[in-house]
């Protein structure tokens, strides 16, 4: 039983860890390699919410769809996974027809050139 145990965890420590690729509504092909993720179960909206602090990037998956939103603040996620509605927190305070834009990303080139580096 000891021997199965340490060749298992042998086998999970040389296995290579593979990034997670999602493809957002603008059809852009994200690496979560970067962000940190958490399946939502208490929102009918929000499915799951991944952030990039340093980038300030989130993704979300609201109704089966991964949208891409910049320049968020990590007090502005905190505040989305603490509401008592997620999905009207977000409907109110990220999403791009409601804020004008204010979340909106670069453009292809701009973002392809985050990914690279």
């Amino acid at each position: 039983m000891v021997r199965a145990l340490a060749i298992l965890l042998a086998q999970l420590a040389t296995t290579p860890i593979v990034s997670e690729m999602v493809e957002t509504a603008e059809h852009r092909l994200v690496d979560l390699k970067t962000f940190e993720c958490r399946d939502i179960t208490r929102s009918t909206v929000l499915q799951r919410v991944c952030y990039d602090p340093e980038q300030q990037h989130l993704i979300v998956a609201a109704n089966g769809t991964y949208d891409r939103y910049c320049g968020v603040t990590a007090d502005t996620v905190e505040r989305l996974l603490g509401a008592p509605s997620m999905g009207h927190f977000f409907n109110q305070n990220i999403k791009r027809d409601v804020t004008a834009g204010r979340h909106a990303c670069p453009g292809r080139h701009a973002y392809e050139r985050v990914l690279r580096s």
